[in-house]
């Protein structure tokens, strides 16, 4: 069992304010790509800090590459280690590379700080902490432990044994409290945190709002011969795509209705049956994983951007990107009732909320939306203009900079 760190007083807080830092981010996948990842490397080397970035790879990419102004280097993992993070709390085969890692890159170098990404690599940035008073920034995409029950590899037998709720909510609880800071996605978030009783007055929302600078309006328009859906993304079970594929015969409309999946995932073949069931077959196209490209013509050409995931501890805590980025594209989105998809949409009126799990439900909404054409193009205005005004990455990219400006 993985015994937390102790906090050592920080030798850092002995020093002055200072205009920049060189800063050690770890992430456990591989890098690029990673979108929030590189929205904050180049929002925090553009104001002048210095960024490296440690990271594992399975496809044999080099060791030492370079993306915006950070240096990238990489570490090749093994299969056993790789599968091994689910139970590292146990076993910690998952730590001693990681260890091994950083702490090599950190004799060769001198860093003010390390900006660990999503909870279970927090305990090395403890350990940079007490070990050689380096200032510890925990960047939680979202609730972990939360995760963890929701995903198909602890849902088994072996995956219960490795990966303990209690004990990876107890870890949490302690890594959050020996964090110098924390960053999160939503205020949801952070309201979580504190209930926790971490100290608010350390956590920061950074969210993953929309980089105009990166982002490409789509040239296309939506078809008026069809009534087109679309999904982008990830595809298991807590994505939800099922309560949509249910809902499609039940939608009532005169122009034919298409459902649009781009992404991968091994919950493909139970949707297929679950068309073919439902005899919506041929309305339901699997495109796979799309270039840029073809996402954006995809996304020009829909009526209704969806994000169906299925509420939960997990998802009433997160946001994806692709809901600005749906937005900003003028486009109506439909989602589920997750607590900030709810709070975005309804507070900037783009879209539709429907109750999660219920395909009767979003089939009454999909038909109504149907015939509304005003109604689409005026919620599609109201989503950008929101966008525009509250969700610019720039607002979130300054307060990153802020927690390091502001570090002593």
């Amino acid at each position: 069992m993985i015994s937390c760190v102790q906090a050592t007083p920080g030798r850092y807080n002995d020093q002055k304010t200072r205009d920049h830092m060189k800063i050690l981010m770890v992430l456990d996948r591989e890098f690029p790509p990673d979108i929030r990842v590189e929205n904050q490397v180049e929002a925090l080397t553009g104001a002048g800090h210095q960024v490296d970035i440690a990271c594992y790879t399975r496809k044999g990419r080099q060791a030492v590459d370079t993306f915006s102004k950070a240096r990238v280097f990489r570490k090749p993992i093994g299969t056993f280690i790789y599968k091994s993070s689910v139970g590292c709390l146990r076993f910690p085969f998952y730590f001693t590379f990681w260890r091994s890692f950083v702490f090599d890159l950190c004799r060769d170098n001198t860093y003010d700080a390390v900006h660990i990404h999503d909870l279970p690599l927090a305990l090395i940035g403890g350990e940079l902490k007490r070990e050689k008073g380096i200032r510890f920034v925990l960047d939680l995409h979202e609730n972990w432990p939360a995760l963890l029950n929701v995903s198909d590899h602890t849902s088994t037998l072996p995956g219960r044994l490795l990966s303990s709720d209690r004990q990876w909510r107890k870890y949490e609880v302690d890594m959050c409290s020996l964090a110098d800071e924390i960053i999160v996605v939503v205020e949801e978030a952070r309201a979580r945190l504190t209930g926790l009783g971490i100290e608010g007055n350390k956590i920061t929302v950074v969210s993953n709002t929309l980089n105009g600078n990166s982002f490409v309006m789509p040239g296309l328009s939506p078809d008026p011969s069809f009534f087109t859906l679309l999904y982008a993304g990830g595809i298991n079970r807590h994505r939800g795509l099922q309560d949509v594929i249910m809902a499609l015969p039940e939608v009532k409309t005169i122009r034919p209705v298409r459902l649009f999946i781009a992404g991968e995932g091994k919950y493909i073949g139970r949707l297929r049956e679950i068309a073919r069931n439902k005899e919506v077959g041929d309305q339901v196209h699997f495109t796979g994983w799309l270039a840029f490209e073809k996402m954006n013509e995809l996304m020009g050409r829909a009526d209704i951007c969806l994000i169906p995931h299925l509420k939960s501890e997990h998802t009433d805590y997160t946001v994806p990107h692709k809901l600005f980025q749906y937005m900003y594209a003028r486009k109506t989105v439909v989602a589920s009732d997750c607590l900030p998809l709810k709070r975005i949409i309804e507070n900037s009126g783009c879209g539709k909320i429907y109750s999660s799990g219920s395909s009767g439900d979003l089939a009454g909404l999909l038909s109504d939306l149907s015939s509304g054409y005003e109604e689409l193009i005026e919620m599609g205005l109201r989503g950008h203009r929101s966008v525009k005004d509250n969700y610019m990455w720039e607002k979130d990219a300054g307060r990153l900079v802020g927690i390091y400006n502001n570090a002593n």
